[in-house]
């Protein structure tokens, strides 16, 4: 398998980051290709397609074993279920698959093409393997069933953020922060209303507290 180029997005840390790809639209990133791979022709007729399949290597999770069973934070880390049954960073094989928005391709850039996408569930400096054209007669399945994933949904989350704090946030950000804050990134369902959490997000460690459907930003700092 050959590494044909690492996506930048905000996320440095693995907290915080989508459960899912598509889910967070204005979770953006630009996947910068190696140097064998800067070929214009080996892009011809992408921005034809609206999405891209990626599929990518999850580089914090490389292990020399792997277990046929995973405790999925969905279902607060209690119950385990069969590995394929899930899409743990755990595998045997740490390969990793989103569907995201191709934004559009930059050819001007010496690094170019630049592919800017948005919908990204991936960290900062991600490698990635392949890119595929989404195809919606074929990759959509409106009738399909998604198991304990789908019963397991959480609602959203209300959202504050005390104004003096959220001058500390890039403010063209603040949308992907509210966003990434409402869909709860806590790894497991846990009802402590003082107990604080932090992850990074644009340079900044964000602390935050959950409590009765309502998320309160309690810390923002420049890293």
């Amino acid at each position: 398998m050959k590494i044909i180029g690492h996506i930048f997005t905000d996320f440095t840390t693995k907290f915080g980051i989508p459960r899912q790809s598509g889910i967070i639209k204005e979770a953006t990133g630009c996947i910068v290709l190696e140097k064998e791979y800067r070929v214009r022709e080996a892009f011809r007729e992408l921005e034809g397609f609206s999405h891209i399949w990626l599929l990518w290597q999850f580089s914090e999770a490389v292990r020399d074993k792997w277990s046929p069973t995973v405790r999925p934070p969905m279902l607060g880390g209690n119950k385990r279920v069969g590995v394929f049954a899930t899409r743990s960073p755990f595998r045997p094989n740490n390969i990793g698959l989103s569907a995201v928005k191709l934004d559009k391709i930059e050819y001007s850039d010496e690094k170019g093409p630049l592919l800017f996408v948005s919908g990204a569930d991936l960290m900062n400096g991600t490698p990635i393997y392949d890119i595929k054209p989404y195809l919606p007669y074929a990759d959509s399945i409106p009738d399909a069933v998604g198991g304990f994933a789908q019963s397991a949904l959480r609602a959203k989350l209300e959202v504050e953020i005390p104004a003096e704090l959220e001058e500390k946030f890039p403010a063209e950000k603040l949308s992907l922060l509210r966003s990434v804050l409402a869909d709860d990134p806590r790894p497991t369902y846990i009802e402590d209303g003082e107990r604080e959490y932090g992850f990074e997000l644009c340079g900044c460690e964000i602390g935050f507290k959950v409590k009765e459907g309502t998320v309160t930003v309690t810390k923002i700092e420049h890293q």
